[in-house]
């Protein structure tokens, strides 16, 4: 089953996202408030997964995981030979590709703005004295 992963509210996705709002310099990890998750079959691309594990915050995902009900998902520290663990690549994958926040909300560790998900997709649009 393939998906648009471009607009859905993965892990991945949160990894990557810093609040937006004006005068926020430590907007980052966003708190996962999630009501409702899933998980959704992506096909696996350890090439993919790879690439990515460099760009990850590890200690983020970690928190992560555990905002959505999932902290045995990975280890604690990264595997150090990780591109030849196709075990450990898989976990990355499942983690970040196919656990997705369908509604709930994100919040802002600084400023505690909240961002609504609904649908997968979160609504990071800001209000004119917020930019």
């Amino acid at each position: 089953m393939r998906l648009n992963l471009i607009q859905r509210m993965r892990l991945l996705t949160h990894n990557m996202l810093t609040s937006p709002v004006k005068g926020v310099t430590s907007g980052y990890p966003f708190i996962i408030q999630a009501t409702e998750t899933k998980e959704v079959e992506v096909d696996f691309n350890p090439e993919f997964i790879t690439r990515m594990i460099p760009r990850l915050e590890w200690d983020a995902l970690l928190k992560a995981l555990e905002m959505v009900g999932k902290p045995e998902a990975l280890p604690i520290e990264l595997s150090p030979e990780y591109e030849k663990d196709e075990d450990f690549l898989k976990k990355v994958h499942h983690a970040i590709m196919e656990i997705e926040v369908i509604s709930g909300h994100l919040k802002c560790p600084e400023s505690e703005r909240t961002f609504p998900i609904t649908k997968g997709i979160p609504n990071m649009l800001l209000n004119e004295n917020e930019v």
